[in-house]
Formats: structure tokens, C-alpha cells, sequence
């Protein structure tokens, strides 16, 4: 009989935790309020990209890390010379990551040291859509690795403020229509809470070596030629409480 009864006496405190999960979740949502419209509306702002992001590493291994280095390093000035060439400033470009690490062969029960390898990653924004294609095919004749494009929005803030305002027109529009359909007026805003929320980068296509042209004379087209590239959407969420008159 007392199993039963603390059997009992638990399963009623489950009960109880269970039901004051959603009261707890209510406290974050507005009561009803006499005389007002309480409305949530999503809005969004559409904009082409204005920036490419191209990302690469320069990636060099051999026998001896002076010789490594040194690969690196030419691999390097052949990167600023590219960006030079483009009418880039090699000052813009970001290095994000450098690293030096033994290479060995792990078919050997010793694991024979058999070398070592340099890599850093590299990154440059580009204005300029022109030069995407010349900069990527450039890059993919060198000892670099990893290239991808990135296309995004700068001025990302300016996106979410356009699409807060998207929303909360919306917002008015809907509260407006019940206002009418009740036979009253809307009044002001009396509370509002807003979300934004920021798009996935956009990754249209990678480049690999094998990808490059390996015969001389004019390359063909790349697949992406004369494509835009894809349009940009911030969306936002709009809580608006407003009064009825």
C-alpha cells in the first residue's frame, strides 16, 4: 500500500511539471488587453550582393621545412602578383590562419617523419564581379587549395533595419483591417518586439585544380558565365500591440 501511494505521489508531481512548462512558456506572450489588437507580421528586404568573398589556402610540403617555407613563400608572391595584376591591392587581402606541421607515413609501424607541410589560409573581398573569374582561374594554377566564393551583403544592417520596416507595415495593415472589420479605429503603437534574421552566406560553385584549363591557348567559358548571382533576403519578425479607438 505505501508503494502505491509514493507511486502515486510521483506520478502526480509529474503531472504537475509538466503542466507548468507551458504557463512558464506563456509568460513570455502578452495577456489580452481590452481595447487593443495584439498582431505578428514577417517582412523581408531583397538585395543583389555587393561583395564576393574568395577563400583559399596556399598549401606547400616537402623534405625540409626551410624548403617548405620558401615554397610558401613563392607560392605567396605569386598570389600578390595575381591580385596586382587585377588591380587589387594585395594589402586587402586577410590571412586568417598559418600553420606548420610534420608530414609522416603512417604505413610506417615508426611513423617515418616524411616531410613537412605550410598552409594559411587566405581570404579577399572583391567589389569588382569581373575579376572573380580571372582571380579564381589564376589561383587555381598555383599551390593553393580550397578555393570557394562566398557572395554576400556589406552593409548587412541597413538589410535587417529595411526588413523591420517590411514587417512592421504589415503588422499596421493587418491591425488596421481588424480595426475596420470591428467598426473601430486603430490607434498608435503601444508595444512592439522585432526579430532579424541574417541569410546564409551564398556558396554558388568551389574551384579545384582539376578544374583549370591545362592546355594553352583562350580557356572556355566558365559554367556560371553571364549568370547573376543569387539575390540576398533578410527577414524579420514583427510583435505589434496597438490601440483601438
Amino acid at each position: 500500500m505505501k508503494t502505491r501511494n509514493r507511486f502515486l505521489a510521483l506520478l502526480g508531481l509529474c503531472c504537475l511539471l509538466l503542466t507548468s512548462l507551458p504557463l512558464a512558456a506563456q509568460d513570455r506572450t502578452f495577456a489580452p488587453q481590452p481595447n487593443t489588437v495584439w498582431v505578428g507580421a514577417d517582412g523581408k528586404f531583397e538585395s543583389e550582393p555587393d561583395t564576393a568573398l574568395v577563400q583559399f589556402n596556399i598549401s606547400a610540403q616537402e623534405p625540409k621545412l626551410a624548403d617548405a617555407n620558401q615554397r610558401a613563400t613563392q607560392a605567396a608572391e605569386q598570389v600578390r602578383q595575381l591580385l596586382r595584376n587585377n588591380g587589387i591591392d594585395p594589402k586587402e587581402a586577410q590571412v586568417g590562419r598559418f600553420a606548420v606541421q610534420p608530414v609522416y607515413d603512417y604505413r610506417d609501424p615508426k611513423r617515418k617523419l616524411v616531410g613537412y607541410r605550410v598552409d594559411t589560409d587566405i581570404s579577399v573581398k572583391l567589389k569588382d564581379f569581373s575579376k572573380v573569374g580571372p582571380i579564381a582561374e589564376g589561383l587555381a594554377n598555383m599551390d593553393t587549395s580550397n578555393q570557394s566564393i562566398t557572395y554576400q551583403l556589406d552593409d548587412i544592417e541597413a538589410a535587417k533595419i529595411k526588413a523591420v520596416e517590411d514587417a512592421l507595415r504589415r503588422a499596421r495593415n493587418e491591425a488596421d483591417a481588424v480595426a475596420r472589420a470591428s467598426g473601430r479605429t486603430l490607434g498608435e503603437l503601444s508595444y512592439a518586439s522585432v526579430d532579424a534574421f541574417e541569410p546564409t552566406p551564398i556558396r554558388p560553385m568551389a574551384f579545384a585544380k582539376e578544374a583549370a584549363p591545362m592546355a594553352a591557348g583562350a580557356a572556355p567559358p566558365a559554367p556560371t558565365a553571364e549568370f547573376g548571382a543569387q539575390k540576398i533576403t533578410v527577414t524579420a519578425h514583427v510583435n505589434a500591440l496597438y490601440a483601438l479607438k
